[in-house]
């Protein structure tokens, strides 16, 4: 029995030590899944899981995971120059968080996590005549984002 324990608290440990190791080599960052970008006023619709939100969910409401998947778009006042600057500063100023693309009122970033390198694709897009910042976020890998993606 003790030698059990040992052979399994070991196993724990190493495929513990063999996954952050995985992480930091950059080998869970996965690919972003399908376009992304804004076409025709749309992101791409939601994933399936539960490991995407976006404030245009509604726009598929036949969606399986609509309930999860929606957000509040962001509101703003002033002008889309201005939002889309103060947006700008505030992610650069984020942690493990890389702005890839910003054009126009489209900004598009990927975070990663601390310890194992995930990382999420998040999209803003300034609307400019509603108002509102939308926002998509979407983990590349796993079915689940426990939540991070909100």
């Amino acid at each position: 029995m003790l030698l059990a324990l040992r052979i399994l608290l070991f196993i724990l440990i190493v495929g513990g030590a063999l996954l952050v190791f995985a992480g930091q080599a950059g080998l869970l960052k996965g690919k972003p899944k399908g376009e992304l970008g804004v076409k025709d006023g749309k992101f791409q619709r939601p994933s399936k899981t539960e490991n995407s939100v976006s404030s245009q969910a509604k726009l598929w409401p036949e969606h399986p995971m609509l309930a999860y998947s929606q957000i509040d778009p962001i509101a703003y006042s002033g002008t889309a120059e201005d939002t889309l600057k103060r947006l700008q500063s505030g992610l650069q100023s984020m942690p493990r968080t890389q702005i890839v693309k910003a054009e126009g009122n489209y900004i598009y970033v990927q975070c990663s996590t601390a310890l194992l390198r995930f990382v999420d694709d998040v999209e803003f897009w300034v609307d400019d005549a509603a108002k509102v910042i939308h926002v998509r976020s979407a983990s590349r890998l796993g079915r689940k984002d426990f939540g991070v993606n909100r």
